[in-house]
């Protein structure tokens, strides 16, 4: 599979690597659920029987029934507020149950909130569903990247991660689809017909995980080693003895025991603690909040009735059309996030989308209400090619990004401030957006830009440009343990594509190195590069010594040069 999709295994690298993937990408569909609800309300705010059965007495421009700018603000944020309250939950009930327990509770949590929104029959009972259902959507948007990460291989992890995106999209999709197919129902069915299907996804989600297995870094975080054993064993397809198996697992436990060497596990250390544990979530969280800012979601959530305003004929076909794009556009950044790497494709996509905003912006700016028109053939274009953009790097390779910079002992607490950040964010946006844009007439206290908005997003994107090139290490093709050995050697971010791993963590422990990771001060115990087997006798997690015997000595040499780092 990964061979015809332009990906292959490094010949170096023991066992297969099928089951992870399978596994990895399985879970990304829990991107479906953020990204199906998205689209739906974009719809569903536009359908007739939706304004008709929940409007409160607020007439628009056309003198028609409708839902008042601060109502609508109401209806689609507080999915966001709820979405930043369970990222922020996800850390502490991750860390306590495990990743995949907590996923299927957060699954479960996001039914009871689309239970809640299909039998609404009042703005409160559909603000508190939503509500409800952003705290799973967040748990969700933290989990799953944690999830894939810490189980996939080094050669493949960015891309399994890129797939949570892409299910994102398959979800924008998906609904914009339905939308289209339920638009013109007169009664209720309309808008209840969408919210419903996001029932049956998030029930195959949570029955398949039933049967998935923990991440072995979160058993090894436990102390759990021979079920971790266990765990990479099913992931890898190796024999549980195996010195591949044995070699990476004493790596990632070695690893966990230098970093809390180094400090707690504490929410303090997620901003002070070492190497650099600051500087990475600062990173983490502006990566975050400008992907937000990049204006995506005004498109996700408000694109139907931006368009609609925009005097766009049939804008839910415009919107579906806006979401094949954005599917398919996935697709790209999944192929080259590891040949290009991250930082590349970063900037890349934001360059590309500043040029399209600035480009909008500046045509509506100069032309005003004249040749309208062709304003509205240039918006749809170049919103198209934004969303390529968009679609291709910033989208998935965010949540690539801020899934590998951390280290374990406090990887769930710094992804869930980040993930969080993201959806405050996303919640501001979505808040504000009605009052900037104009999109609802008669909006009161609006400032009306129009496309003008797009000058403020384009702004953002080279801001973008700027921090990626200061701030964003190369993380591609190193294992999750050796990126704390790239913070602590390379200062810069521009110089971490030439980061070479020199020495592992299981050898500081092997060749008799402090917990604090100061060198032995023998002068014949010297650190050999991680690329080579090191070969010293030590217990392994597994309760098996890898080197106690010649006859396994033998074993490892005969495998020659293999890669055990994962």
């Amino acid at each position: 599979m990964a061979i015809a999709m332009g990906w292959q295994k490094p010949d170096n690298v023991a066992g297969s690597s099928a089951p992870a993937i399978m596994v990895g990408l399985f879970v990304a569909t829990g991107g479906i659920l953020f990204g199906y609800d998205t689209g739906a309300i974009n719809g569903i705010l536009a359908m007739k029987s939706f304004r008709d059965n929940f409007t409160t007495g607020f007439i628009n421009d056309e003198g028609m029934p409708a839902i008042s700018p601060s109502q609508v603000s109401l209806i689609v944020a507080m999915l966001s507020a709820g979405t930043a309250v369970g990222a922020l939950l996800a850390a502490p009930v991750g860390d306590m149950y495990g990743r995949r327990r907590s996923l299927i509770g957060a699954v479960l949590v996001f039914c009871v909130g689309a239970i809640f929104q299909v039998c609404a029959t009042n703005i409160a009972m559909l603000v508190a569903g939503r509500t409800v259902a952003g705290v799973g959507v967040g748990t969700v948007s933290v989990l799953v990247p944690l999830y894939q990460s810490e189980m996939a291989p080094k050669w493949i992890r960015g891309t399994l991660v890129c797939a949570y995106q892409l299910s994102i999209t398959v979800g924008l999709l998906a609904a914009a689809v339905v939308n289209i197919l339920t638009h013109d129902i007169p009664s209720a069915a309309a808008y209840r017909i969408p919210m419903g299907l996001q029932l049956t996804w998030a029930c195959v989600l949570a029955l398949g995980l039933l049967i998935l297995p923990e991440t072995p870094r979160y058993l090894i975080k436990r102390g759990y080693k021979e079920a971790a054993a266990l765990s990479l064993s099913r992931l890898r397809r190796l024999d549980i003895t195996h010195p591949a198996l044995v070699e990476e697992l004493a790596e990632i436990d070695a690893n966990h025991e230098y970093e809390m060497a180094l400090g707690s596990d504490t929410y303090r250390d997620v901003f002070f603690g070492e190497p650099h544990l600051g500087r990475r979530t600062l990173t983490g969280c502006c990566l975050q909040m400008l992907q937000q800012l990049t204006g995506v979601n005004f498109i996700m959530y408000y694109g139907t009735t931006f368009f609609k305003g925009a005097n766009i004929t049939d804008p839910f076909k415009i919107t579906l059309i806006m979401q094949v794009i954005n599917t398919v556009s996935t697709l790209p950044g999944l192929v080259v996030v590891e040949s290009w790497g991250r930082r590349r494709l970063l900037i890349v996509g934001a360059i590309g989308m500043a040029v399209c905003q600035l480009l909008i912006a500046s045509y509506a700016t100069a032309n005003g209400t004249n040749n309208e028109s062709v304003q509205s053939h240039l918006l749809i274009i170049f919103v198209a090619i934004y969303i390529f953009f968009f679609a291709a790097s910033w989208g998935p390779v965010v949540w690539v990004v801020t899934s590998e910079i951390y280290p374990l002992k406090v990887r769930a607490k710094s992804m869930s401030i980040s993930t969080a950040s993201n959806w405050i964010l996303n919640f501001g946006i979505a808040y504000a957006t009605p009052y900037m844009v104009g999109t609802h007439g008669s909006t009161g206290g609006s400032v009306d830009l129009g496309s003008r908005v797009f000058f403020v997003w384009g702004a953002f994107c080279l801001l973008a440009v700027a921090f990626v090139w200061c701030m964003v290490y190369e993380t591609s093709k190193i294992s999750l343990e050796q990126i704390d050995e790239m913070y602590e050697r390379v200062d810069h971010a521009w110089n971490s594509r030439n980061f070479e791993p020199s020495w592992s963590f299981q050898q500081m422990r092997d060749f008799g190195y402090s917990e604090s990771g100061v060198p032995s001060t023998e002068p014949q115990l010297e650190l050999q590069p991680s690329r080579t087997s090191s070969t010293s006798t030590s217990q392994t997690d597994t309760g098996v010594s890898a080197t106690t015997t010649s006859q396994d000595d033998k074993l490892v040499s005969s495998l020659g040069h293999v890669d055990l780092s994962y």
